[in-house]
């Protein structure tokens, strides 16, 4: 490997024993927070303005639908009259005060309401009305419209109904009259709004007035019946009311005598207290037992485990002891790397250190054995007493139940007593006051009276259209977005390194974004790190490039095997530019192993029937005839042996031991080899040819590949003991990797002035 690399490879070389001294900037952990915020906002906003064609067609449509919906419904009018309903009349013998119709004006106002939208009164209004016949009401009245019916086969169609019969008629033209009528008092006065809606702008009119008129006539009659039963009610209710007082009072008296009651509340008052303090502790020793249940759960868990397994369990960790013979472990464990550093492992040092390690170690274990006992111990204790004061709390209670069983049959007594008394003094003065009033005959008021009648309404009340189509663009809007979202939530495919660290479980070598190339270019992406170096494009492939390097940094020859899931991953475009990436720090081989869709050798305007690798391994040419040189000077330089001959069994040639001697050669004449594999889920030329890589870097195409196909790939090779130590991401989209991606991981954009495009994909 060269020592010294120019500045435009980005790769700083580091002299062999030299110590790197890495400094962390004060404000990172700041600016990283900052990032990962704005990164969140981005992501919102990405989705949305991915889907943002489909979210605008689908409000719009949301938006017209609605609009057709609205315009074919019926107009409905409304109109409303104002009743003024009288409170304070004057009052004849009191006849609502016997009949123990509340005084309060609020229920006074509940009441007369309730009785506006009385089904009563409304059948009222109807037969005034005659709405039977009305042609809102009257099906055969109304011009006929659109049936349904008439688009289907008779055997289709539910067998007909009987047509319903007079009296089904008239409940559902009251329910309908009831559904369509609205009572509403003025807040703050006496006024009550009675409205109705209704197709027909008359009938919106005439069914509040008619309501009103009929509820004032129903009022009166009611009124008029009441005072001719009042007298003849009065003198049976007196003469009852006295009996039940007399006989109430017995059975008081009585009862008080045999349970021997004399002052209950003061009894209940002292068993309620104790009560509230064994209540009191019971919640407290609840709470140390359910701590004590949780702890003492974890150990159980981990019973038949070594003591280290116990380390996990907060408790046990957190205890001083433990935390402090941790801390001695922590101390003889560096104490043994720093004596390695200078002496053997049979030092006497050393072996004195181990051995302190051990103790250590024992002690620890013994130590939590010990916290492990305590908290058993806490946990039983806590349990036996929550025990014994749920056991007390229950005695109590028994107690209070007696006592509340006394005290309420004492209560039903004494209020049937109080009671009685009162309704018989009531009913005995009202007795008295009719008496007097017998000769007065009528009333001489009215329940209300009307401020002002319906008009009949020239315009429609509803549907308000407008308002309609605006509610349905704004919940379009929310819907789509909503479904934008739940689309986005549902892809299950890799879109950045977040992704492939959760769900592959490896980490990001690096990433290209989506390079948009016309189809007379379609090979431009992989001579792109030459003709372009100073590109994001180039600049990526030598960040990839370090990120191998590091990865392996021990091993002293980079076989580089470069696969991928499924095809058109972009797999050979980074194959061929690693290997131009590699080749201006020391002598690089690009290997085409996937000769089953061979495309290097017109890559780089080579004839496709040029001598190459299956050749090669069977042995009909030389390395001087398969082996071509490409690129001149420092910017890169490789050689590449082309696939060749398509062979009817790949397979069989790379598996073969003539590939491997064949390989064994070129490793001796390279200091670094790049294979293009075959993609590792189609054939298994893959697995064949990580066995002999030193590094096998995994493509995934951004937004297109499954992760759990990438997953199964990956799964393949460590069947045959091959690990993938990180992943490429590429294709990126470009948006998304300029403004989520790169916010975190490509700073240079700005520093290189390049498009934020690379990586390729074909464009027409």
């Amino acid at each position: 490997m060269n020592s010294e690399v120019k500045p435009t490879s980005a790769y700083v070389s580091i002299p062999e024993g030299s110590q790197v001294l890495i400094v962390r900037d004060e404000n990172e952990s700041l600016t990283n927070q900052t990032d990962e915020n704005k990164i969140d906002i981005w992501v919102y906003w990405h989705t949305v303005s991915k889907h943002k064609w489909a979210i605008l067609v689908l409000t719009l449509l949301i938006g017209l639908l609605t609009t057709l919906i609205t315009f074919s419904l019926q107009p409905i009018y409304r109109s409303t009259a104002l009743l003024l309903i009288e409170f304070d009349q004057a009052k004849v013998i009191s006849i609502e005060e016997i009949y123990g119709i509340s005084s309060f004006i609020d229920q006074y106002y509940q009441t007369q309401l309730r009785i506006l939208n009385s089904r009563d009164l409304i059948k009222k209004v109807v037969d005034k009305l005659n709405l039977v016949s009305h042609p809102v009401f009257d099906p055969a009245a109304q011009q006929p419209g659109f049936d349904w019916h008439q688009w289907f086969p008779t055997t289709w169609l539910p067998h007909s109904e009987e047509p319903p019969t007079t009296e089904d008629r008239l409940k559902g033209i009251v329910g309908a009259v009831m559904a369509g009528l609205t009572i509403t008092p003025v807040r703050g006065s006496q006024l009550v709004e009675i409205s109705f809606e209704s197709p027909d702008g008359k009938l919106a009119a005439q069914v509040p007035n008619t309501l009103i008129e009929v509820y004032i006539k129903s009022d009166m009659a009611a009124k008029l019946a009441m005072t001719e039963q009042a007298a003849k009610f009065l003198t049976n209710r007196t003469n009852a009311l006295r009996q039940e007082l007399s006989a109430s009072e017995k059975t008081l008296q009585t009862y008080m005598q045999k349970e021997n009651l004399v002052n209950v509340t003061g009894v209940k008052s002292v068993a309620i207290k104790q009560i509230e303090q064994t209540t009191s502790y019971l919640v407290s020793a609840r709470q140390q037992f359910t701590q004590a249940k949780s702890v003492y759960q974890q150990v159980e868990k981990l019973r038949g485990y070594s003591s280290k397994a116990f380390e996990s369990i907060p408790a046990v960790l957190n205890h001083s002891l433990v935390q402090s013979l941790k801390t001695a472990e922590l101390d003889a464990a560096r104490r043994i790397s720093e004596l390695r550093e200078h002496y053997g492992e049979k030092h006497p040092k050393i072996i004195a250190k181990k051995a302190e390690l051990n103790t250590a170690r024992s002690n620890t274990a013994k130590q939590i054995e010990l916290v492990i006992d305590g908290i058993t111990k806490e946990y039983e204790v806590a349990y036996t007493n929550v025990k014994a004061l749920e056991q007390s709390l229950e005695i109590n209670k028994k107690k209070i139940k007696e006592l509340n069983r006394k005290e309420y049959r004492l209560k039903v007594l004494q209020r049937d007593v109080d009671v009685n008394r009162q309704l018989y003094d009531l009913f005995l003065t009202r007795f008295k006051e009719t008496n007097a009033s017998q000769d007065i005959q009528k009333l001489q008021s009215t329940v209300g009276r009307v401020i002002e009648n319906a008009l009949i309404a020239t315009v429609p009340y509803k549907p308000k259209k407008k308002r309609i189509v605006a509610i349905s663009l704004v919940l379009g809007f929310l819907l789509s977005t909503l479904l934008a979202f739940l689309l986005e939530y549902l892809d299950n495919t890799l879109k950045d390194s977040e992704d492939v660290e959760q769900k592959l479980g490896l980490p990001l070598l690096g990433s290209l974004s989506k390079l948009k190339v016309g189809k007379k270019d379609k090979f431009k992406p992989q001579w792109m790190f030459l003709k372009e170096s100073k590109s994001q494009f180039a600049e990526a492939v030598r960040t990839i490039r370090t990120g191998i390097m590091l990865t392996g940094i021990d091993t002293p020859q980079k076989v580089l095997v470069v696969t991928s899931s499924v095809s058109g991953e972009g797999k050979t475009t980074l194959a061929i530019s690693q290997a131009f990436a590699l080749g201006q720090m020391d002598k690089t081989l690009l290997i085409e192993a996937d000769m089953r869709r061979p495309s290097i050798a017109k890559s780089f305007g080579l004839n496709s029937k040029v001598p190459g690798l299956s050749e090669l391994v069977a042995g009909t040419r030389q390395f001087e005839e398969c082996i071509r040189h490409l690129g001149e000077g420092d910017e890169g330089s490789i050689d590449v042996i082309v696939s060749g001959t398509v062979p009817p069994n790949p397979l069989e040639l790379l598996a073969s031991k003539r590939f491997q001697e064949i390989l064994g050669q070129l490793v001796k004449n390279y200091r670094y080899i790049v294979i293009d594999s075959a993609p590792a889920m189609a054939v298994s030329d893959a697995l064949v040819l990580a066995k002999y890589a030193s590094e096998v870097v995994y493509v995934v195409k951004a937004n297109a590949t499954p992760h759990q196909i990438v997953r199964e790939g990956l799964k393949r090779l460590r069947q045959v003991n091959v690990s993938v130590n990180g992943i490429i991401l590429n294709q990126l989209p470009t948006r998304s990797s300029s403004r989520y991606h790169y916010s975190k991981y490509a700073y240079y954009k700005n520093y290189y002035g390049g498009s934020g495009n690379y990586g390729y994909t074909t464009q027409s």
